[in-house]
């Protein structure tokens, strides 16, 4: 009976003593970082100007698991148009802190509001938003359509689609589902970023990149809260606001999205009905990265 109990709770706590275990995000690993840093108001921000030296700037927020190194081909392609370009990352991935709390539309805005400030930008600024970027872009221009001069969203979240089952079973059951990310989530973002090995991309080691983000502590629970959090918001209100403000808004979409399903297209459409759309054929959710050409193509379009 003592063993059975010894045993059970060996099991419980394997996953959160596994994360305890792991190496902080600190001055060491941020040795080999390119970019800068910023202390804001919730911890250090990690960030990169990229694109022209000069020109309109072009303000670049990432999703769930991917850092800055997502943006660098639409970047480039960007700085051929002539903008200055941002991309930071959000805070648990990349080089940025892990603080912990909610991870919700609130938490995010306050980070790129700080970032803004603590850079002196400007208004007039184009946002582009990939993946749950979208919706913290989404929130920002809610609150601040008169500083953005367009947005533009690359298969964004904030539509309410249904995330299955597992997902639903991490997000209701608290400390146990907890217990289920920290057990099973890297095992998870393994499988499902090894099935991008045989995809043509313009990030080289875009996997490993991608996986190398679960070795440090506290990335799976800004997943988990951001899951939890901004992916549990369903943005109606915030577009249907955007709208009435005449604010120019694009939208690009992946015909095979499985992530993002194109139906978040109709929502979009329903709650923003001066919104353009691009569709992109024959690609998934990793648009940004296997056809960065065809996503600034549209951009370059709609612009001119």
């Amino acid at each position: 009976m003592i063993w059975g109990i010894a045993i059970i709770t060996m099991i419980a706590a394997a996953p959160f003593l596994r994360e305890a275990l792991r190496p902080r995000m600190n001055a060491q690993a941020r040795r080999a970082a390119p970019g800068k840093f910023v202390e804001l108001s919730q911890g250090v921000t990690h960030y990169r100007w990229l694109g022209a030296d000069q020109g309109p700037v072009a303000v670049c927020v990432h999703g769930l698991t991917t850092p800055t190194f997502v943006w660098d081909p639409i970047a480039r392609g960007l700085g051929a148009l002539g903008y200055r370009v941002l991309v930071y990352d959000l805070y648990g991935r990349g080089f940025s802190d892990r603080p912990r709390g909610a991870q919700d539309a609130a938490f995010f805005n306050t980070q790129l509001e700080d970032l803004l400030t603590a850079l002196d930008v400007g208004d007039d600024l184009i946002m582009l938003g990939y993946s749950m970027g979208g919706a913290i872009v989404t929130g920002f221009a809610a609150l601040h359509p008169k500083r953005l001069r367009r947005m533009i969203l690359i298969a964004p979240a904030g539509m309410g689609h249904d995330l299955g089952p597992v997902v639903r079973l991490v997000v209701n059951y608290g400390r146990f589902g907890d217990w289920l990310m920290l057990a099973f989530y890297g095992r998870s973002l393994r499988r499902s970023t090894e099935g991008e090995r045989c995809l043509e991309t313009a990030i080289e080691g875009v996997v490993d990149l991608q996986q190398n983000e679960l070795k440090y502590r506290g990335f799976r629970a800004a997943v988990l809260s951001s899951i939890r959090g901004i992916l549990g918001e369903t943005q109606e209100k915030e577009h249907r606001e955007i709208c009435a403000k005449a604010l120019p808004v694009l939208a690009i979409w992946g015909r095979d999205d499985d992530v993002i399903p194109l139906a978040g297209k109709d929502k979009l459409s329903a709650w923003n009905p001066d919104a353009h759309h691009a569709v992109i054929e024959g690609v998934g959710h990793c648009l940004a990265y296997t056809h960065p050409d065809e996503v600034i193509g549209v951009i370059r379009a709609r612009i001119k």
